[in-house]
């Protein structure tokens, strides 16, 4: 009965894994396919290169390793691996609830360094535009102007004469008689990270939930190896 049990485990954790690994694969194709055709990376200069795709890019690579790692221990019953594989679990999940906690404490901080790089960044591009030259800022701005329906960081006065069309409420926009959104691109992005807090926290609890569940299958895994003296079967 015991080694029925046993070989269910096995073969559920090797199961969980491959899924795993395989939306990790999905993740980083994903943050590939935005690495190559989306911007939206000059809108905070100071974490240009920690962007959305990048942090897609780096999170597929994490979950296809650290998933092999643990459908590899469980298939060849190798305790190396097992032991491997709860350690990088038990050092990921401290990582996200680090930052779990982290963000609240420091959420007056994070909306002043938001605000501030994102005013440096608006300068820079209504500087660089000046002369009618389109930049990756003024890109990337567009892009969030057109999906938030807002415009500039508080309203339009932050572009000074400089207003781009993508401010416009109605497109093609009237050159004579523009009307612009009158909502600023701050408040709006805070709102839309607010209204999705309730479902990133219950992500990360479920997150968390699967983490805690891979540990405990590994290490009864890993203890039965070492009772059948298998230690490092290949």
């Amino acid at each position: 009965m015991a080694q029925n049990c046993l070989k269910c485990l096995k073969y559920t954790m090797c199961m969980v894994n491959f899924l795993c690994f395989m939306c990790g694969t999905a993740v980083f194709g994903f943050g590939v396919f935005l690495m190559l055709n989306t911007k939206v990376s000059a809108l905070i200069p100071t974490l240009s290169t920690l962007n959305l795709a990048n942090t897609l890019f780096i999170a597929g690579i994490i979950i296809t390793c650290v998933s092999f790692l643990g459908f590899l221990g469980a298939l060849k019953e190798n305790r190396c691996l097992l032991i491997t594989f709860f350690i990088l679990l038990f050092i990921l999940m401290l990582v996200e609830l680090t930052v779990a906690c982290l963000l609240p404490v420091y959420e007056k901080e994070i909306d002043r360094f938001l605000e501030k790089d994102l005013t440096e960044s608006l300068g820079k591009s209504r500087e660089l535009t000046k002369g009618g030259n389109s930049t990756k800022n003024t890109d990337d701005w567009d892009v969030i102007q057109v999906t938030f329906q807002c415009c500039g960081i508080h309203n339009t006065s932050d572009w000074k004469d400089k207003v781009p069309p993508s401010c416009c409420r109605e497109s093609p926009c009237d050159p004579k008689k523009p009307v612009y959104w009158k909502a600023g691109c701050y408040n709006k992005l805070k709102v839309w990270f607010e209204e999705n807090f309730l479902v990133t926290g219950v992500g990360v609890i479920v997150l968390c939930i699967i983490e805690v569940l891979g540990m405990c299958f590994s290490m009864t895994l890993f203890c039965h190896i070492s009772r059948s003296g298998l230690g490092y079967k290949l």
